[in-house]
């Protein structure tokens, strides 16, 4: 049993160092190869000017954003993410009893009733 242990916490200290070694070994590489001249650094006036989409930027750097703009993705991923719980329930769906379209049915009640909110708030609205 303490053997499982460890080698539980083993497994999840070898992604730790793998999480720190592959980024750590790629900024390490990227810097060695600029430094021997694989890698050019040409910085101009063009590639230094911030660029969004095609649009010319209007502003600075620290241009406020209007803060619908994050409710509206705010509340995208949330009905986003529910929906994919929904997902395999529907395959699901005739192997299922009563109580599982119930408790199906509170989740969809529940974000009805946050759409109903968001509605009200008028976070929907773009404009």
């Amino acid at each position: 049993m303490l053997d499982d242990y460890f080698r539980q916490y083993g497994l999840i200290a070898i992604f730790m160092v793998v999480a720190v070694a592959v980024p750590v070994g790629m900024l390490t590489m990227s810097w060695m190869a600029s430094r021997i001249g694989l890698r050019p650094n040409n910085p101009t006036e063009v590639k230094l000017d911030t660029y969004e989409c095609g649009v010319e930027s209007i502003g600075g750097r620290w241009e406020l954003f209007n803060f619908r703009y994050y409710m509206f993705a705010i509340l995208f991923v949330i009905f986003d993410v529910e929906v994919v719980f929904l997902y395999p329930w529907a395959t699901k769906f005739l192997q299922l009893e009563l109580f599982a379209l119930i408790e199906m049915a509170v989740f969809v009640g529940i974000l009805a009733v946050g759409l109903a909110y968001a509605w009200r708030k008028n976070d929907l609205d773009w404009a």
